[in-house]
């Protein structure tokens, strides 16, 4: 999906993605951007910044907040500061414009190679817990919880490895995303957040902390 106010920029990355095999969505009403997005459910956004009615930055954090579609930031705002905050935000990659086609397309495969496995197994069940992936959804007896990415990232590890205990370094570098740093403050907020959301589904002590040494199922 391109979400680009720019017609002819928007039509020359559809052109440079159908090129390349990609089937594009071109977003040309800028009403309810996210909504759009949920619906189409694409395997990446390319985002601009700079659109009518809204901020790009806030966009992509709504996005990502909603759903688990990778995003790659293209716009002209080429400071570094911009490009902290678009990342510290939820963005997968950002880009610069002018950008080089060859880098772009070089940017979306490895974008979409390290999103892909999320998509290869779209649902872990644990201890009567499902987790359905692409959708960001805890579910347990049909009572379902909506989890942010970092939350969906913690629990996807731990249920991966079930039965095991998952240190909190561990943890932190499954967090670690385009050499963001998560600190440790981070991850014991987004534990506390995603066990409430877990008992209120009906899994109290879903997550159990094994002192000195992490977290275990």
């Amino acid at each position: 999906m391109v979400i680009e106010d720019d017609g002819a920029i928007r039509d020359e990355l559809a052109l440079i993605l159908e090129n390349e095999g990609y089937e594009t969505v071109l977003v040309t009403d800028f009403e309810d951007v996210t909504g759009q997005v949920i619906n189409c459910a694409p395997a990446l956004v390319l985002l601009d910044l700079g659109l009518p009615g809204r901020d790009g930055m806030m966009l992509c954090a709504d996005i990502r907040k909603k759903t688990q579609t990778p995003v790659i930031i293209v716009t002209s705002r080429d400071s570094a500061v911009d490009e902290l905050k678009a990342l510290s935000l939820g963005g997968d990659d950002y880009i610069t414009k002018p950008y080089n086609v060859p880098v772009l397309l070089a940017r979306v495969r490895t974008v979409l190679r390290r999103c892909g496995g999320l998509r290869e197994a779209d649902i872990l069940e644990a201890n009567g817990l499902t987790l359905h992936l692409t959708k960001g959804i805890a579910e347990k007896d049909g009572q379902k919880a909506e989890l942010t990415r970092n939350e969906l990232k913690i629990l996807a590890r731990l249920m991966s490895d079930k039965g095991e205990i998952v240190s909190r370094s561990d943890l932190l570098e499954s967090l670690w995303d385009n050499q963001i740093y998560i600190d440790d403050n981070t991850l014991s907020v987004n534990i506390t957040r995603l066990r409430a959301k877990l008992e209120e589904i009906g899994l109290p002590d879903f997550i159990k902390t094994r002192r000195g040494m992490g977290y275990q199922l």
